[in-house]
């Protein structure tokens, strides 16, 4: 039987998460104006811990799974971008560079559980290579530098890592495991800014912070955080992460035209031909499988 479709008020509250979550990379850039990265991601962190953690209930899951998954999703995946988006990289590429944590995610599986790769993730992995070829190759508006893409890959890593620790932990209440995992997060990042940016630099662009800065880091907390997890979340308890998930490939287009409209980022054939190779290999590693069992499926249980 075929399954129901999405009513309208549900469509539009996943697009409302997708927007928030792709634009978040133009608000990153917003709060780097004054803040160092790494200071930047702490107090991220550190917003989004307190003071929902005093309201939602600590999931069900062991203390070593939150720190894994509060390290590698703060330390490794928000740190690296930071870093990478104070000037090594533009915005809509950080954001579609970025959901190379698919593939990762794939060869994590691959080495963990043993999984072995099929024919199409083999293509869509090529597809997403070429693009990133392109990006390397064809960039003439210094929108990306190698270091740049170098971290924006290995936030992908971290954020891979990450998504094997909150696989591990099973069905949880994700808004309140995001915000429990906060608890390693935060403090990994404050240690990372004093070792490398210094408390003196620190102090210095918490006291050069304006309202616009504030507002960065309260939207990276309040609405990417507890809002897109909260909805996010939400939203695939009440229908199939098959339907919900492939939304998500609106990140970079939403990214890349928040960048375009909102920072004056350049969008050339090059930039925007890598996007569709990246975004073509993402959606065959989404979408075949589901056609695949269409095809396969006899008819009989196909019909009604």
């Amino acid at each position: 039987m075929s399954r129901p479709a999405l009513p309208a008020s549900h469509i539009l509250l996943a697009l409302a998460v997708v927007a928030v979550w792709g634009t978040n990379f133009v608000v990153i850039r917003i709060g780097l104006d004054h803040l160092p990265p790494l200071t930047f991601a702490a107090l991220r962190f550190s917003f989004a811990l307190l003071p929902a953690v005093f309201f939602l209930k600590k999931p069900d899951v062991p203390w070593g799974n939150l720190a894994g998954y509060g390290v590698l999703i703060g330390a490794g995946q928000f740190g690296l971008l930071y870093i990478a988006m104070k000037g090594f990289i533009s915005p809509g590429l950080a954001s579609l560079v970025v959901q190379t944590q698919v593939f990762f995610t794939i060869g994590l599986a691959m080495w963990l559980a043993k999984e072995r790769i099929r024919s199409f993730q083999i293509l869509a992995l090529a597809l997403a290579a070429i693009g990133l070829l392109v990006i390397i190759s064809h960039n003439t508006d210094a929108s990306v530098t190698p270091l740049g893409l170098l971290l924006v890959l290995g936030a992908a890593a971290s954020w891979a890592g990450g998504n094997a620790f909150s696989r591990a932990a099973g069905q949880v209440n994700m808004l309140a495991y995001v915000v429990w995992a906060s608890l390693f997060s935060a403090p990994a990042l404050i240690a990372l800014a004093l070792a490398v940016e210094g408390p003196g630099a620190m102090i210095e662009g918490v006291r050069a912070a304006n309202a616009a800065t504030w507002a960065a880091v309260l939207w990276q907390s309040v609405g990417n955080t507890l809002f897109g997890y909260a909805a996010w979340g939400w939203l695939l308890s009440r229908h199939p992460a098959a339907t919900i998930t492939p939304m998500a490939m609106l990140v970079p287009v939403f990214g890349m035209g928040a960048s375009a409209i909102f920072l004056g980022e350049s969008l050339p054939g090059w930039k925007l031909g890598a996007a569709a190779l990246v975004m073509s290999g993402l959606a065959l590693n989404i979408f075949w499988p589901r056609l695949e069992g269409r095809l396969t499926r006899p008819a009989s249980q196909t019909e009604g």
